[in-house]
């Protein structure tokens, strides 16, 4: 009972924060348009086009709503990947890999991103380029330039998209795209749009929402200069031995292929690994309860590109997918569903509380937490998977009481 009221009152703390920041943005949001208008001019971009666009400027309160609840963290991996590997998604893809070939094949010539994962990547951001987003996407960034959570980083992201829309000849009411300010058939970023975006249908402009072909070959480009390593792969389903030590688990605990296969790590199908000189990371993104990944370095490739492992995890599998490969192998149905957002804060401040560093105490299953309960169930002889299973809340709410009642 205590701890279900611990994790009431952390969620209603989580959404009073959020609600506040979402209030103080509006209140202070005229003030931050004055603001972000003199930074525009001083970043050189035309006045009259400041003087035309700023004013008109709206806050957006569903986008603090949607920066709050991101997918990435709200949903578990095996939610979030069959919403977006699906059978209709993976056979358009293979049809597209076809209808698109000669492009692909010049892409993958010139930047040395084979087809599947420029196909995969269009499909997870925009669904082949069908849904590129309806959001005004200078009132959204602005929004977020005035919210203090990322701030610099959005305010960045404002002023590039003003030079954009002068450069391109954008007009304002066109600049549409996600809530976070992503646009175009591959989602860029204004930033990523104005490094990386090129002409891939050669008509002398850049169109990233209706030219497919400038949209796949801006991706290419974007990957290349991300660090693309051609000839490698992202990474592949792997198979763990009975008794397998999950302490070695997660994201940068790099070693070498044939270090994992003494391990005994086999492919999904049972193989062995390939005996080439490569090194990877394992990662369990529903901890013992799913399947287990081996990833290369191309896989921190695709997290340059969103910085999500359940993205970057289902962005390979997709294209592995579209290429022909088959589906996952290991079951998924006994994980359990996605935690509230209370009960996951209580979770946190209950690490806290005996030790433990999730990071903030904010409700969301990220790198951190996920750390902490590595370590928590490793020092208390729970399969240490990172993952927050019902044992593993039930060990942290006791050992959190007893502490409390002791204190």
């Amino acid at each position: 009972m205590r701890f279900a009221i611990r994790a009431l009152v952390a969620g209603l703390a989580v959404l009073a924060v959020q609600t506040q920041a979402q209030s103080l943005g509006e209140t202070a949001f005229p003030a931050c348009l004055a603001d972000l208008r003199v930074a525009a001019v001083e970043a050189g971009v035309r006045p009259a086009l400041v003087d035309e666009v700023v004013p008109a400027l709206e806050f957006q309160a569903r986008v603090i709503e949607l920066d709050r609840a991101q997918p990435e963290f709200q949903q578990t991996f095996a939610d979030y990947l069959g919403a977006r590997v699906t059978t209709g998604r993976v056979e358009l893809g293979r049809l597209l890999l076809q209808r698109h070939r000669g492009l692909l094949d010049r892409l993958t010539l010139e930047f040395g991103v084979p087809g599947q994962y420029l196909v995969a990547l269009w499909g997870m951001e925009s669904s082949f380029g069908r849904f590129t987003g309806t959001m005004p996407t200078l009132d959204s960034l602005a929004t977020l330039a005035c919210d203090p959570r990322r701030s610099d980083f959005f305010r960045t992201e404002f002023l590039t998209a003003l030079r954009l829309a002068e450069r391109e000849s954008i007009e304002p009411a066109d600049f549409r795209g996600s809530w976070a300010g992503a646009v175009g058939q591959t989602q860029f970023m204004p930033s990523a749009f104005e490094q990386h975006a090129v002409d891939g249908d050669g008509d002398g402009r850049i169109d990233l929402w209706g030219s497919s072909a400038d949209a796949l070959a801006s991706g290419a480009n974007h990957l290349r200069e991300l660090g693309w390593r051609t000839g490698e792969r992202w990474g592949r389903e792997v198979r763990l031995p009975d008794g397998f030590d999950y302490t070695l688990s997660g994201a940068g605990q790099w070693r070498a292929l044939s270090e994992w296969a003494r391990l005994g790590i086999r492919r999904a199908d049972g193989a062995p690994l390939p005996d080439v000189d490569m090194e990877a990371a394992l990662l369990v993104p529903m901890g013992r309860h799913g399947p287990p990944f081996l990833v290369y370095r191309n896989f921190e490739v695709l997290l340059r590109w969103n910085r999500s492992h359940h993205f970057a995890l289902t962005t390979g599998y997709l294209a592995d997918r579209i290429a022909g490969g088959g589906a996952l192998r290991a079951s998924m149905s006994e994980a359990e569903g996605a935690l509230p957002v209370e009960e996951l804060a209580a979770l946190q401040q209950a690490l806290v509380r005996l030790g433990y560093d999730p990071g903030p105490i904010d409700g969301l299953l990220g790198p951190a937490t996920r750390a902490a309960l590595r370590r928590f169930q490793s020092d208390n002889d729970i399969i240490a998977d990172g993952y927050p299973d019902a044992a593993t809340r039930g060990r942290v709410a006791a050992l959190a009481a007893e502490l409390e009642q002791n204190s």
